[in-house]
């Protein structure tokens, strides 16, 4: 990496610490919820994404005739550890190519910054809900000018991931696993008989977690988005009462549907019979210990429970929002001469053969077709599981408008389930919030 980088990335995250002390909400208005995958075995974030020092190198610059390629992303921890030998490998079969995998604070307000200023990364591997803004910001570039036609993606990617990295008439990314949430039964806490008949099943769900709690005292359901602002997590819930979409690619908004007060009346109901709080660590430590029978939560978590040795069953559970992880090139890498390179690289990583190795160590659902139908990875539970899940899902849009449904969703979740707030009017004012945010956008 560059000797001036490093100064610019600790400016940018210094920044970014203000400005989330000052404006916290203003960070997350435009960014989904980060999965979850970077949180599965982590280490304090602190520890995960502490930004090196003014001046200091990890890597010396690229010799002349080398290519020196930076790639931000939001992996980390364990989940980190396979991901950082793909590339290792890649390294290996390229002579003269090194990757630096790097972690911004505030990718976001990083990207504005430091593209422009010709200091960006050459990848940024993120979610799929980022291609229309990262696009209209002329920060990322389209594939189609690197040689990627709809017939490579169609060939080589699962439908819902080519959906995924498509927008207004071009590609703009190449997809690399797909994720969504399911319910998760500890099976040695619950029985089968206080699953949910079917996965649109959500009286069965209400019923059974109150039996759940007379019979045993226990808690039946634990889900992040309860009571932390995570739009993503509760889409299940709002979704599988038939909501078509928070907000739909032409801006229209579903918030305060018939379905969606139904939903937001089912997140009040449920708490009654549910933790008071509820967040990743909660839910982890308390299907660990046997104090939930069940976690709604997605691949990323499997690892971790297998590593303790909880045996577990996944039940499909509502409509999940289908997220698309990605990679995408950036103008820097144009303008560096590393558009080649970096296309070749995540053309690698995306492969059917690296996101297999990926899929048998982090049991994450590949998008590449081939790696997803290997009888090795079919035969996961957690591949089978969320697979059945995310067929009934809700494919995640590469629409800018997707950046207004997060920070006013996820408020007026956690505003019901805590009684803050009535249904109708905490979603009458989601409405309004995200309906200001399209025309603003307009």
């Amino acid at each position: 990496m560059s000797k001036k980088l490093f100064p610019l990335i600790s400016v940018l995250l210094i920044a970014a610490f203000v400005l989330a002390a000052c404006s916290a909400p203003a960070a997350t208005e435009t960014q989904a919820p980060q999965p979850p995958a970077s949180e599965a075995t982590q280490p304090p974030a602190a520890e995960a994404t502490e930004p090196p020092a003014a001046g200091e190198e990890t890597q010396p610059p690229a010799a002349e005739g080398e290519t020196h390629i930076v790639l931000w992303h939001q992996w980390s921890g364990a989940y980190l550890e396979a991901i950082e030998e793909a590339f290792r490998k890649y390294e290996e079969e390229h002579p003269g190519v090194t990757i630096d995998l790097t972690v911004p604070e505030d990718v976001s307000n990083a990207l504005n910054v430091a593209i422009p200023a010709g200091e960006g990364p050459d990848i940024i591997g993120w979610a799929n809900d980022q291609i229309g803004t990262q696009a209209l910001q002329g920060n990322i570039v389209p594939l189609g000018e690197l040689g990627i036609d709809a017939a490579f993606l169609e060939s080589t990617y699962a439908p819902a991931a080519v959906e995924g990295v498509q927008w207004d008439g071009d590609i703009w990314a190449l997809p690399e696993t797909i994720e969504g949430i399911a319910l998760v039964a500890n099976t040695d806490v619950v029985s089968p008989d206080y699953y949910p008949a079917d996965e649109s099943d959500f009286a069965g769900l209400l019923d059974a977690a109150t039996r759940f709690q007379a019979d045993t005292g226990k808690v039946l359901v634990c889900n992040q988005g309860f009571s932390s602002e995570d739009a993503y997590h509760v889409a299940p819930v709002f979704f599988g009462h038939g909501v078509p979409s928070y907000v739909d690619e032409d801006g229209n908004v579903y918030l305060n549907t018939p379905e969606a007060i139904e939903a937001a009346q089912w997140l009040k109901d449920i708490s009654a019979v549910s933790l008071a709080e509820n967040s990743y660590d909660i839910c982890n430590a308390q299907l660990a210990e046997g104090g939930v029978g069940m976690w709604w939560t997605g691949p990323w978590a499997i690892a971790g429970l297998e590593e303790t040795g909880v045996p577990y069953e996944i039940i499909p559970m509502g409509r999940p929002f289908v997220g698309i992880k990605t990679l995408m090139i950036t103008t820097n890498a144009v303008d560096r001469g590393n558009a080649e390179v970096a296309l070749d690289i995540i053309k690698y990583f995306t492969s059917a053969e690296v996101q297999k190795e990926l899929a048998l160590i982090n049991k994450t659902i590949p998008a590449a077709t081939a790696a997803l139908e290997d009888p090795e990875v079919a035969a996961l539970p957690a591949v089978s599981g969320f697979g059945n899940a995310i067929k009934n899902g809700v494919p995640m849009s590469p629409s800018p408008y997707s950046g207004a449904q997060w920070v006013p969703v996820g408020r007026a979740a956690v505003s019901i389930y805590n009684g803050s707030a009535e249904p109708q009017a905490a979603m009458d004012e989601a409405q309004a919030a995200v309906e200001q945010a399209v025309a603003d956008m307009q």
